[in-house]
């Protein structure tokens, strides 16, 4: 957003912050890298509370849906039941565990995973393949989006079917599951701010005693009707689709349910690392939600006329109390998940010049994945609101779900599959090989959540659509700005020969320039010469780079470049943070500090913070010497750009530099 010679297709997320791309694939970072046995096994522990809360609360709700079809009943007779328990382990094979935890996985940016960071990773390598960059960037945008459609419902659907466990134990409590979900929720999204890095060590226990309890509920009933093992064999949800075509192609619909958060195996790959995802799964998760939807599967053979609430009839009268306080609690780390992760997505497309500077606080010195976004937290709130004011049950709320999955899900797949072509040099053969595999399961899966749009599958695809039209306007916005400001700001090496030359009035002190790069001028700085026709005697061009490690050792950060005199007063630093370390520009400078010679001796707490601004406005079309008259921005998403661009996270906070010697200088911007 600063420079003239860098890449305006990637701009930069503030004055100030540079972006980094990573340069190397397939490295995880070292911090995830599982020494021993018993570091393995605590990560694999810990990728319980974080990785699998979503997908290990889906029984709560998936089987029910599917039978509970509201304009396309299908009967809970042997033939369905084997076919849908059919559909659904062999949707989880190929999803789970051949398409993400054999494949997708492997695709990692420096450990880290996600629909974004794979549209990273291939705008990266592929520099020379300009329209498979352009057609990542897209897949990304849409993916991304879809994500932020299905986080609203993920929370409330989740502790939603939790409470109506009531209703099996005392239909009366009906009346509460509402209050007490919003409760919950309210709770929920209000402790976002304090961390949850204490409640996080208790996530791993709580969440591998909901997967024993998911698999000690379905084995009695497998027991009792072993008919069900049945199911295994994939030729019985062939013959569910041979017999009855329509009603399988329905059914798929909520088996979509059974995969919601598959997505989160790979995004938060970077929290924990692959290996202990894998572990997790195929030791535990798997098998227990298998056990589970196979118990459910054998007590419906049983007892078709318990599709009201099938997994909790599961369990016996005594157990469904606790049965539902477990539960609560499982729902709450799933709904904590999406949340967490919902916050760490917006991290990343701020970074990558996506959206607007936000106010992002860490809130563990630990775990670098544990941020808060109070923008996000809040809309998200107010989002998840709307939707339990709505639908008012998670029978209804499953509606509305699955088809932003499986959009998601499908658009990472297209990017895996380009990018195995591409830069690990596939065959043909074997990309379309798994290119069928893949795509013939959730292809269907997102045909038949088409059928939800007019029952409320249309709410995820507004939510998503909104979202883009903020991505895209924010990108295309931000190009603008960036061309125009580095015509004001104008090269530095021509501001420092200027200098040379002119020798300016200089007066006593330290004055520190936050700045993009070294290519262009400060803004902050030219103006400072131009109003106040003076420069410090000492000052420091200081930029922010952005790295995609989690931490960044303090003797390893920063850098000093020499820029050609240093008679000039004029120094150049880098300050290289990972993801989890603030941009603290003070704190850089003191790291700097012994490598600076012409600091040595000042008193750098005295040091004066100069930060550049552009004041973006909306210029008149009609004005044939405005900027406003060349470029083709429509007149709505200008003023929707000028009004994030004025609400961004103040820069004194982000740079955590003191406001008493911060001082704001800037030029006018006409889009």
């Amino acid at each position: 957003m600063a420079a003239s010679k860098a890449d305006p297709s990637t701009p930069q997320q503030s004055p100030g912050s540079a972006q980094h791309t990573p340069t190397q694939q397939g490295s995880a970072p070292q911090a995830h890298s599982p020494q021993g046995k018993g570091r393995l096994f605590g990560l694999a522990l810990a990728a319980l509370g974080i990785v699998f809360g979503d997908i290990g609360t889906s029984p709560l709700y998936s089987v029910q849906t599917v039978f509970a079809l509201e304009h396309n009943t299908i009967p809970p007779d042997s033939r369905s039941i084997l076919g849908v328990i059919s559909m659904i382990t062999w949707t989880l094979v190929l999803i789970v565990c051949i398409k993400y935890l054999t494949f997708v996985m492997r695709a990692d940016n420096e450990g880290e995973g996600g629909i974004l960071a794979l549209m990273a990773l291939i705008r990266h390598t592929l520099k020379d393949r300009k329209k498979i960059r352009r057609m990542a960037l897209l897949l990304g945008l849409i993916g991304a989006s879809l994500f932020y459609g299905d986080s609203m419902i993920t929370p409330a659907i989740s502790v939603m079917s939790a409470i109506e466990g009531l209703s099996v134990i005392n239909p009366a409590a009906d009346q509460i599951v509402l209050p007490a979900a919003i409760l919950i929720l309210t709770v929920l999204f209000a402790i976002q701010r304090k961390g949850t890095a204490r409640i996080g060590r208790a996530f791993g226990p709580i969440m591998t005693i909901w997967f024993l309890t998911l698999a000690c509920l379905g084995v009695p009933w497998i027991v009792r009707n072993p008919q069900i093992l049945k199911a295994l064999s994939p030729h019985y949800a062939a013959l569910f689709w041979i017999d009855r075509p329509w009603m399988a192609f329905i059914s798929m619909g909520a088996v979509v349910l059974t995969i919601t958060g598959t997505e989160a195996l790979y995004a938060d790959m970077g929290h924990v690392g692959a290996k202990p995802i894998r572990l997790s799964w195929f030791c535990l998760v798997g098998p227990a939600l298998l056990l589970d939807y196979y118990g459910q599967g054998a007590m419906l053979l049983m007892h078709p006329d318990w599709i009201d609430n099938p997994f909790f009839r599961l369990a016996p009268s005594w157990g469904r109390v606790p049965l539902v306080l477990l539960a609560t609690m499982a729902t709450i780390i799933a709904a904590q998940a999406v949340i967490s992760g919902t916050f760490s997505l917006s991290y990343q497309a701020s970074r990558m010049g996506l959206l607007p500077r936000l106010s992002v606080k860490h809130t563990s010195k630990e775990e670098g994945g544990q941020i808060y976004i109070p923008e996000i937290n809040w809309i998200l709130y107010c989002g998840v609101l709307v939707l339990i004011a709505i639908f008012k049950s998670s029978a209804r709320l499953a509606t509305a779900y699955g088809l932003a999955v499986t959009g998601t899900e499908m658009l990472t797949t297209t990017l895996f599959l380009t990018w195995a072509r591409c830069a690990w040099r596939w065959p043909k053969w074997a990309v379309a090989l798994l290119g069928v595999i893949i795509y013939s399961v959730e292809a269907t899966i997102f045909s038949a959540n088409l059928l939800k749009i007019a029952s409320g599958g249309w709410i995820p695809l507004v939510i998503s659509a909104i979202t883009i039209v903020v991505m895209t306007t924010w990108r295309r916005g931000t190009r603008m700005v960036y061309g125009q400001r580095a015509l004001a700001e104008g090269p530095l090496e021509d501001f420092l020969d200027w200098v040379r030359k002119e020798n300016p009035p200089r007066v006593p002190g330290l004055a520190v320039y936050p700045h993009p790069d070294r290519v262009t001028t400060p803004l902050a700085m030219r103006n400072n010469m131009r109003f106040n026709h003076v420069l410090h005697e000492h000052n420091v061009i200081l930029s922010i780079v952005n790295e995609n490690v989690p931490h960044i050792r303090h003797k390893q950060r920063v850098a000093v470049t020499d820029l050609g005199d240093p008679a000039d007063g004029i120094s150049y630093v880098e300050c290289h943070v990972g993801f989890a370390d603030s941009q603290d520009v003070p704190k850089a400078l003191a790291l700097a500090y012994d490598r600076l010679p012409d600091l040595n001796g000042l008193d750098i707490t005295k040091a004066v913070y100069f930060l550049s601004v552009a004041d973006v406005k909306r210029g008149d079309p009609t004005d044939p010497d405005s900027v406003a008259a060349t470029n083709k921005m429509v007149g709505w998403r200008k003023m929707l750009y000028v009004t994030m661009n004025r609400n961004q996270a103040d820069r004194t906070k982000v740079f955590r530099t003191p406001r008493v010697r911060s001082v704001v200088l800037g030029e006018v911007v006409e889009i």
